[in-house]
């Protein structure tokens, strides 16, 4: 069981990632569709991942996070990066995932 804090961070992170969510079994709940933004069960990059938010590991694996840190990248200027790389260089993966949750309000807001 995850917090609501990291529920909603993890929501977030996928949608800034390409995900749609969508009800998949119960209209009453929220579930994640990924296709080919996340390869995290070693298939193919076209495979089809479904998580719930509280199945996400954004906030507590290096794997799903990097390429969110990628993306981030992608999208601005290494300025704006300055908080999210200081935390990847402590090796602190709760303040990096802290950071890029603001790195994508604030995109967000743009």
């Amino acid at each position: 069981m995850i917090t609501e804090e990291f529920e909603k961070g993890n929501i977030m992170i996928a949608e800034f990632m390409g995900a749609d969510g969508s009800p998949k079994y119960n209209p009453e709940s929220w579930d994640i569709y990924i296709t080919g933004h996340l390869d995290v069960d070693s298939d193919n990059e076209n495979a089809q991942h479904f998580y719930t938010p509280s199945e996400m590991k954004y906030h507590t694996s290096w794997d799903w996070l990097m390429p969110v840190v990628e993306k981030c990248f992608d999208v601005t200027d290494d300025g704006d990066m300055e908080y999210i790389m200081h935390h990847i260089q402590v090796a602190n993966k709760y303040r990096t995932y802290q950071e890029v949750v603001f790195f994508i309000e604030k995109y967000k807001e743009k």
